[in-house]
């Protein structure tokens, strides 16, 4: 649209603004600013991702196939387990769309309209064409349109432009929706509004659905890929095998087969996942953690390193004034002066808000201003009887006129105190307050010290040690001067010698940089564009990284880290990057977060090794029988009642029983060290049993019967072990430490026995009653596995096999 002010456009508009019946006009005209949510997929997306992947698309057509040839019981166990998934998948996914949308309401940014001469809070959907926008510092702009007036205005376009700098803006420069006013306060003329604004025709949102993969879900696209490889080697083996001995399978056999090769692939690896972190979600929301990026409650379990800066985390977010050190003029001229100051500044931040809470000030007339900047640390005011500056006191001790009573700064600062300088300069000649670089005026008369204390959080030392616990190392960030960060982070248990200033990382190399970061625990008078360096540092040594923040200033680092945690009372532009959102700002919240994540990772390491057990032995034992020219070993519905009683429903006890524990880095490594000797051992079992029955004539039913009875048991006894490291098989003490896990292998036992002895289950899934001998063999068959398994891990295979995945997976693989 065309860069022109509004038809109602007069000399009073500025102070009243659209009129209420004005505003209604043209909304019903569709000048409204129709922004419709969109936190997460639609629902047509979630259901065609769910339906259509490969495994799926080639088990339904065999599906069809096997309905074709009148198989109809065996395409539906085959499609069964599929639209299963499906159904779950499409179900838990659209209840987390329907709580992101939900999130999204809650943390939307509301807008600030000047009506009938009145400022008002509205929905961003209620702005109309015309209607005059307040913007201030953190907001976030919801229309496309030009400054009327501004006040030392810096926005950050980086969601728009990908360059993270902030930029100046003037009266009638641009402002986009989807920026973030960083510093000063203006008033927007809304024109862009709806589809016309330039966010919307780039579709940058900043809670956009991403698609951010976690280690654990790397973990677990890598192995099902891996399988489905092996699943198709093993197939053209199969084939291969089968067409050189028999000439080939009949048609039945031969899509049958297909389906029970096909299945082998640990699709539901993925539907585990987001059972469990659905059941994560539910269980953070109740202790007040807003999960806004569904797998971020996993990825805050592999943090190692926690940044946080200490407002709003150690401290509550508010201020009070404490005392006022009159350096010079009588008190009651002080705070009269102070007050004036704080009133008169058109940025208003916490400090600010304490001043004029404890002091009374007229506010005045202001020829110029510097609004505060947290990498300047001061701000400054030019009034008609000269120039006023508040900033930290080691800033300003370079341009003052006399000395600061150091022993006092420093008591204060020993006391957790935050000490402001208050100091005045009558001339106001030379003052160069350039928009881009403004220079601190010279030749400051101190006039006070301003003393504020910051209040600890009631739980800020018990959530120390909950993350100490946890082996998370902590990282404080500060704008604040070291030795009052040290202070309070003292007092709140944290066990650090010393704190450095930012002044102590200048010139160091990328190097030395890093080093000294990992070395330090406290950073005092930390910039914007420190915390991101430091960030970035901690990454380089291989740390997992998570931001905490509530201000503006930790925007680039909470960018930057893998988890973006952010207070309630935060901005709107923190809280629109932010993974996890602290509704009630409480940080100790966030270690029920941590909890919860290790309770993902601990569950997911015992459902991946039942999965990956039940592949790998069916495998061997289809590969064994394709070798040695025996029948194909099992059909599908054998195939279900190994799946659903080994893997299927242990898997969804495990997520939901799963106890927070720490975990390694990668799982692969642990799991593979438990899967091969137990895969391999069963497969020799669930073979030689299969063996034996043909060798002795039995029936090809009857054989399968054996190998299904075979492969259930072994893949029962293994639930209780899923969870243990291997050197725990075969002992006593898993099932002490884990006895619900104990109780659920009886209840699988009593499942099978249920399928075998019910004539209508057992003809469904084409089992047959074997003798009392038989059975007594099977069982001697599964102790002696146990004990080949056993004995397998004593010899330290799996510690090999552990080590040589690591290494490999470190040096080579795509999930490292």
């Amino acid at each position: 649209m065309a860069n022109e002010l509004a038809p109602t456009f007069d000399p009073g508009f500025l102070e009243r603004g659209l009129s209420s019946a004005e505003a209604a006009a043209r909304h019903a005209r569709g000048e409204g600013n129709d922004a419709p949510l969109e936190s997460n997929r639609s629902y047509r997306r979630i259901v065609f991702d769910n339906v259509v992947n490969p495994v799926h698309v080639i088990l339904f057509v065999i599906s069809g196939g096997l309905i074709a040839l009148g198989l109809v019981g065996d395409a539906v166990l085959t499609a069964g387990l599929v639209l299963g998934n499906v159904a779950i998948g499409v179900f838990q996914e659209g209840r987390a769309k329907r709580q992101l949308d939900q999130i999204a309401i809650l943390t939307r940014p509301q807008a600030s309209v000047i009506r009938d001469g009145e400022e008002r809070v509205i929905d961003p959907d209620e702005i109309v064409r015309g209607d005059l926008l307040v913007v201030r510092a953190g907001d976030q702009m919801q229309v496309d349109g030009p400054v009327l007036r501004e006040a030392g205005l810096s926005v950050d376009e980086a969601l728009l432009t990908g360059e993270s700098d902030l930029i100046r803006k003037h009266v009638s420069d641009q402002l986009h929706s989807g920026s973030f006013c960083m510093t000063g306060e203006a008033l927007l003329l809304a024109q862009g509004i709806g589809r016309e604004r330039l966010s919307h025709r780039i579709t940058v949102q900043a809670r956009s659905f991403r698609n951010v993969r976690t280690p654990l879900q790397r973990e677990v696209s890598f192995i099902i890929w891996a399988m489905a490889l092996i699943v198709a080697l093993l197939g053209l083996a199969v084939a291969n095998s089968f067409l050189n001995l028999y000439g080939g399978l009949p048609l039945v056999e031969s899509t049958r087969a297909a389906a029970v090769i096909v299945a082998l692939v640990p699709q539901g690896l993925w539907f585990m996942i987001t059972v469990a972190y659905s059941m994560a979600v539910v269980r953070t929301a109740r202790g007040g953690v807003l999960i806004q990026r569904m797998n971020a409650v996993e990825s805050i379990s592999r943090v190692d390193v926690l940044c946080f800066d200490k407002t709003g985390t150690l401290t509550t977010n508010q201020l009070r004034l404490e005392s006022l050190r009159s350096l010079g003029p009588d008190e009651a001229s002080l705070r009269q002066r102070l007050g004036s100051f704080a009133a008169s500044a058109s940025f208003k931040n916490r400090t600010s808000a304490a001043i004029e809470e404890a002091l009374s000030g007229k506010p005045r007339e202001v020829r110029a201003e510097v609004v505060f900047d947290s990498a300047r640390k001061w701000s400054a005011l030019v009034l008609d009887d000269g120039v006023y500056v508040l900033g930290a006191p080691d800033v300003l001790s370079a341009v003052l006129t006399t000395e600061l009573p150091a022993a006092e700064l420093e008591a204060w600062t020993q006391q957790g105190l935050r000490v402001l300088l208050f100091a005045y300069r009558r001339e106001t000649v030379g003052i160069d307050f350039d928009d881009a670089h403004p220079r601190l005026p010279e030749a400051l008369d101190p006039l006070a010290l301003v003393v504020l204390r910051d209040e600890l959080r009631p739980d800020a030392r018990e959530t120390i040690e909950r993350f100490g616990d946890a082996g998370v190392k902590l990282k404080i960030l500060s704008g604040d001067h070291p030795d009052t960060v040290l202070a309070l982070a003292r007092q709140a248990g944290f066990a650090a010698s010393s704190a450095i200033s930012r002044e102590d990382l200048d010139g160091l190399t990328d190097a030395d940089f890093a080093a000294l970061a990992m070395e330090t625990d406290v950073f005092g008078r930390i910039t914007p564009d420190d915390k991101q360096r430091l960030v970035r540092a901690f990454q380089s040594r291989g740390h997992y990284v998570a931001m905490t923040g509530d201000g503006i200033n930790d925007i680039p680092a909470l960018k930057t880290a893998q988890v973006a945690v952010v207070m309630r009372s935060g901005s709107p532009a923190t809280r629109g990057v932010a993974d996890i959102v602290l509704l009630d700002d409480s940080f100790g919240a966030l270690s029920q977060a941590l909890v919860e994540g290790q309770r993902i990772r601990e569950g997911m390491e015992g459902i991946f090794r039942l999965f990956l057990v039940r592949t790998l032995s069916v495998a061997l034992v289809i590969l064994g029988a394709a070798i040695a020219g025996e029948a194909f070993p099992l059909t599908p519905r054998q195939t279900a009642v190994v799946a659903t009683l080994t893997v299927g429903l242990p898997a969804v006890a495990l997520a939901a029983w799963a106890k927070p524990e720490r975990s390694p880095r990668l799982i692969l490594p642990d799991a593979l060290a438990f899967v091969l000797p137990a895969a391999a051992t069963i497969g020799i079992a669930g073979f030689a049993v299969y063996l034996a029955y043909n060798e002795f004539d039995a029936s090809l039913n009857e054989a399968r019967t054996a190998l299904t009875a075979t492969l259930v048991l072994c893949g029962i006894s293994l639930i209780p072990y899923a969870v243990h490291p291997p050197e725990a098989w075969l002992s006593l003490s898993p099932l002490r430490h884990r006895p619900d896990l104990a109780w659920l292998s009886l209840a699988m036992i009593g499942a099978f026995c249920a399928d075998s002895a019910v004539p209508g289950l057992r003809r469904f899934f084409e089992l047959q009653v074997l003798g009392v001998f038989e059975y007594v063999a099977i069982v001697g068959v599964v102790i002696a596995w146990a004990l080949l398994a056993k004995l397998t891990w004593w010899l330290g295979a799996g510690r090999r096999i552990k080590l040589v995945t690591q290494n490999l997976l470190e040096r080579h693989g795509p999930i490292a």
